[in-house]
Formats: C-alpha cells, sequence, structure tokens
C-alpha cells in the first residue's frame, strides 16, 4: 500500500507557469485525487509513492487548463456533422462542397450548416442564384461563419414567404437586389424567418455534436467553457437539454458555465422562466447562473451599434449607426433586475455604442444593488471609445476579449476598416489599453466563429497577426504580453466562470491542467503558434493525450 501522504500524479521536470503571483514559476506539480496538493521543486518527489503516475515533462510546459470565456460547442458540434463550409475560401469551394453534400443526402429534406466567411463573396453576401444552381430542389440555409446571418436559395425563402414586399423586422435585414428583390442573404434577426422553418436537429444529434465538440475543446487543452448561448436561437436548438443528458449520463467531463438567452423581444415577462431554467439545468459540472444579452450585431454587416455613422464606400457619412437591440433605458432596467436575482449578465457588445450602453447597465445595477459577486462581462469588444476604457476597472466589468479577431485579415480590411474610418478602426480590439487600466481580460474564441484553439489565441493577443499571416501587424500598441494572454485564458475565464478554484496552479486549487510540448516563455513571440496541447487534465483525470506524445 503506498503511503497515505504519497500523490496520485506528480509532474516534475517543468517548467511550470502557474498564474499564481505567490508562486509564479515552479518545476513539480502534485495531485492527490482532484486536487494539487503541492507546487514546488526537488522537494515536491517526496511524495512519489509505488502508486504515483509521474509525467516527466523533460521541459515541457504545465499550464492551468484553457478556459474558453465564450463558445458555443454543440452548436459548433452539430455543425461539423453538417455542410461544413468553414474550409472553403473561395466561391467555388463553397459550390464543391455544397453540391457534394447535397448529392450524397438526396434524402434530406433541407440543407443545412454553415461556416462560410463573408469575404469569400464579394460584398460579404453571396446571392440565392447560386445557391439554387447547387441545390434546385430542395430548401437550402447556411449561416455564415459569425452567426450573424445566412444564405438561402429560392426555394428557402418561397417556404418563408420571404417577398420583395416582405418588411425587415426591427433587428435584421433582407438583404435585396436593385430591382428589391431578397437576394437570399438573411442578416441578423431576419435568419429567424426562414430558421423557423428549418427541421430541428433531434436530442440525439445535439448530444453527439457536444460530445465532437468536447472531444475538440480537451484537444486544445481547455478544461472549461462558458457557453455563450443557452435557448432557441434562429436555427440553433436549444443546447441544455443536450448539457444535461451529458451529465446525467456521466459524459460531461469538462466543466461549463451556460448563459441563458435573453429574448429581446419578452422583456422582464420571462424573468420565471429564466429563474425554472437556472434551476433545472444548474447540475454537476453545469452551471447556469448567467443570462445571456445580445445588445448589437457585428462591423461587417453595419449593425454593430456605434456612436457614429458608418462610412459609405466612398468615405462619406451615412445614415446608419447600427442596431442597438434592446433600448438602452430598459436594458438597465432589465439588468439592474438580472443582478438583483443573483444572475451574471453576459454582453454581446461590439460597437462602441453597445459598450458603453452595457457598462451604463452595469453601473445602474451597481448603483441600484449596490456591489455583488455576479462578475458582468463584455465579450467582444471591437470598438472602444477612450472613455469607457478605464470604466471596466471601476465597475468590476470584466473585458472578454477574442483575440483572433484582433488582426489583418480580409473581413477586417475588406468590410470593416473602410466603413469605420481611421479614428474607430485605430481603437479596435484595445486589449494593451485594458490592460494598463487593470481591467480584468478574460479570453475565449466564440466558436464556430473563429477557431477554439488558445495557442492561435495567445499569438495573436501578443504579435496581432494570426499564425501564418503575411499581413501587416494589426494596431502593435495593442500588443500584451504572453503572461498577460495567459493569465486571460486561464485566471480570468476562471473568474468569469466564477470556477474561484481553478485558473491557476496552487496547493488545494482543482488540477485542471494541460501540458504543451514546449515552453512558450523560452522562445520568440513569434513562434507561439508553433505550441501543441500534448495532454489535457480535468480534476487529476486525463482527458486527452496526443496520439503522437
Amino acid at each position: 500500500m503506498p503511503a497515505p501522504t504519497s500523490a496520485d500524479l506528480v509532474f516534475t521536470g517543468g517548467p511550470v507557469h502557474t498564474v499564481d503571483p505567490l508562486r509564479p514559476l515552479a518545476t513539480s506539480v502534485a495531485v492527490r485525487g482532484e486536487r494539487i496538493v503541492a507546487v514546488g521543486h526537488d522537494e515536491v518527489h517526496d511524495l512519489i509513492g509505488p502508486a504515483t503516475e509521474v509525467v516527466d515533462l523533460d521541459g515541457r510546459l504545465l499550464i492551468p487548463g484553457f478556459q474558453d470565456a465564450h463558445a458555443h460547442p454543440v452548436g459548433a458540434g452539430v455543425e461539423m456533422g453538417q455542410c461544413d463550409l468553414s474550409g472553403a475560401t473561395t466561391p467555388d469551394d463553397c459550390a464543391a462542397t455544397i453540391r457534394a453534400y447535397a448529392d450524397a443526402r438526396p434524402e434530406s429534406s433541407w440543407i443545412t450548416g454553415g461556416g462560410w466567411s463573408m469575404e469569400t463573396f464579394p460584398g460579404g453576401t453571396p446571392d440565392r442564384h447560386l445557391l439554387d444552381s447547387l441545390v434546385p430542389d430542395r430548401p437550402a440555409y447556411l449561416v455564415n461563419r459569425d452567426h450573424h446571418g445566412a444564405w438561402a436559395n429560392s426555394r428557402a425563402l418561397e417556404i418563408a414567404g420571404i417577398t420583395r414586399d416582405t418588411a425587415d423586422p426591427a433587428d435584421g435585414r433582407i438583404e435585396r437586389d436593385a430591382d428589391g428583390r431578397p437576394t437570399g442573404m438573411l442578416q441578423e434577426g431576419a435568419m429567424g424567418l426562414v430558421a423557423d422553418h428549418v427541421p430541428a436537429v433531434t436530442p440525439e444529434e445535439q448530444l453527439a455534436g457536444l460530445l465532437r465538440a468536447q472531444a475538440v475543446l480537451h484537444s486544445f487543452g481547455i478544461t472549461a467553457w462558458q457557453d455563450a448561448l443557452l435557448g432557441d436561437h434562429a436555427s440553433t436548438a436549444d443546447p441544455a437539454p443536450a448539457y444535461r443528458r451529458a451529465v446525467e449520463q456521466g459524459l460531461l467531463t469538462a466543466r461549463v458555465r451556460g448563459a441563458l438567452w435573453w429574448d429581446r423581444d419578452r422583456g422582464l415577462d420571462q424573468l420565471p422562466e429564466l429563474l425554472a431554467r437556472r434551476e433545472e439545468f444548474t447540475i454537476g459540472t453545469l452551471n447556469c447562473h448567467t443570462v445571456k444579452i445580445m445588445q448589437d450585431g457585428i462591423a461587417e454587416n453595419h449593425t454593430a451599434a456605434m456612436l457614429a455613422p458608418y462610412l459609405t464606400r466612398c468615405g462619406c457619412a451615412s445614415d446608419n449607426t447600427g442596431i442597438s437591440f434592446v433600448a438602452p433605458e430598459e436594458l438597465n432596467g432589465i439588468v439592474t433586475r438580472l443582478d438583483a436575482e443573483g444572475f451574471q449578465v453576459h454582453f454581446h457588445a461590439l460597437g462602441d455604442r453597445a459598450v458603453r450602453e452595457a457598462l451604463d447597465a452595469v453601473e445602474a445595477a451597481r448603483r441600484a444593488n449596490g456591489r455583488r459577486d455576479n462578475r458582468h462581462h463584455l465579450a467582444h469588444l471591437q470598438v472602444v471609445d477612450a472613455a469607457d476604457v478605464p470604466r471596466f476597472r471601476a465597475l468590476g466589468a470584466t473585458a472578454t476579449i477574442q483575440p483572433l479577431w484582433a488582426a489583418h485579415e480580409p473581413q477586417m480590411d475588406e468590410l470593416t476598416i473602410p466603413f469605420l474610418g481611421d479614428v474607430r478602426a485605430a481603437r479596435q480590439y484595445p486589449f494593451a489599453d485594458l490592460v494598463a487600466t487593470g481591467a480584468t481580460l478574460a479570453a475565449g474564441s466564440d466558436w464556430p466563429v473563429s477557431s477554439p484553439d488558445p495557442i492561435a489565441g495567445l499569438h495573436t493577443a501578443v504579435n496581432r497577426h494570426q499564425p501564418g499571416s503575411d499581413r501587416p501587424v494589426f494596431l502593435p500598441g495593442q500588443r500584451i504580453t504572453l503572461a498577460a494572454a495567459l493569465a486571460a485564458y486561464t485566471a480570468g475565464s476562471a473568474h468569469v466562470n466564477h470556477l474561484d478554484d481553478t485558473g491557476t496552479i496552487a496547493p488545494g486549487r482543482l488540477a485542471d491542467l494541460a501540458v504543451l510540448d514546449r515552453d512558450l516563455f523560452a522562445r520568440p513571440a513569434e513562434e507561439i503558434a508553433e505550441a501543441r496541447v500534448e495532454q489535457t487534465f480535468v480534476a487529476g483525470r486525463r482527458v486527452y493525450h496526443a496520439p503522437d506524445a
């Protein structure tokens, strides 16, 4: 029998980057059961007994498990089993994938899927004629990578009753040709006009999607995440039952914070339902004490809420400042009430007006309820007015960043910068400014909008260009250090996920850990993206091991 003080698992031969300011560096870590029992150097070896599993790091890096503060894993996993256009880079690529998928499934009543990028098509908007040529006999509905727009063919528009006389919904837009006829491109709330007719995925398909996604996330060293949308939205069915089934069947190996969807058409009448859903779906490692409010859209389709109008193609001011999905005064009351009920509020706030409106709502809640530990956070933060940057620290609001978006790439250079103008374009993704003012940063991917790989995110946050890109550095003054970026992906995201026993490596903390194949801190910043995750542990249990490691 091993001595009672022996560890079950010991990592040795470091380096260990703990993200713990009390002891930032170590070379050895011991785990007993679910928790870390020792962090240090050679003295930790005293805990090695006959039954202890020893992981010789041999120069590889041990870090806290990554956490994604904003992702949509169930939808991503389901889409992986549908018509997946995420790898397409040209219209021909899209066409070939769609045709092959449709031809292989003659029994499918609808062709669904998504993942196409706006830069693939002129102006970011494909039309129904191409899709009609590929799928002439059935309705087709394909959501773009951002999930803020969808591409429908003529049959789908017909089923939905969308004609030239159909009015745009208040929270969206039907794209039209010069004659006023719908092109097949639906923006924001207009997506629901067709999505309401798309057959729902089955519970079995959702559970399979969740498990598929969980395996992907564990392979990237991710041990926990916040699912940013639990509810029915557009063509996405409510993922909450899939999570509950996974918990009940012992299949959910990650820790998940679920953000219950705020239906902007129902106001506070939905509060009793949210309270009931919080109770129903908080089970095991699933916690649903968060509400997600989408306050605006995205800059690429000019629905992100801006303080000043977008520019036109000629560089002139337009009459469009985007969409605030919830009126500011109403938002203040909603957030105050949710805060009083103990909910964390997770805002989608991308434009500078949406960011200000969200911060104003947090401030209203603080004024009414006092300072509480609900840890509200704002995700995306593409454009932040300079006056609002220090408000994050002052209000205790966390800035949840998507680092992969802070780079020159086609959607940025062709569909965003020209329509923002130089001044606003220079205010995009102000990571360094937020750090300098003392804001807490969390990090996420918004997967499937972009890759869930945190190492790629670290690379982009530090270098301000995407891995492998030959484009210029994007606003180099907003680069942050590797230590700051890693803290955002670990301790910062653990903070917004209310997982205070995770996010750092320290005695007493849960053994949620990741082993990387190299020490990121010992190599040039330009090489961060070359690293790979070799092992992932949740509560001391190995949930991923790279096949070739």
